[in-house]
């Protein structure tokens, strides 16, 4: 899928902001992933870009990089 992104940012700021901005927040992921939460909540990565449903720790991930979790970042409580 050509989405216009790029897998080589590696700030989860950067990386929402990128997202965002080639109104692609709400794709779902290639792969949905689970996600362990430094506060010990663990939820289903649906989107690119979502918050941790307990502390609202934002996650993102580009769509073309979010076949590996290890792409997807925080980017800080929302």
């Amino acid at each position: 899928m050509s989405c216009g992104c790029t897998t080589n940012l590696h700030d989860g700021k950067a990386i929402v902001d990128h997202v965002k901005s080639k109104g692609k927040a709400d794709l779902a992921p290639t792969i949905a992933h689970e996600i362990a939460c430094d506060c010990g909540e663990t939820f289903t990565l649906e989107k690119v870009i979502m918050n941790c449903p307990k502390c609202e720790m934002t996650y993102a991930v580009t769509p073309c990089g979010s076949n590996d979790i290890n792409n997807i970042k925080q980017a800080g409580n929302k």
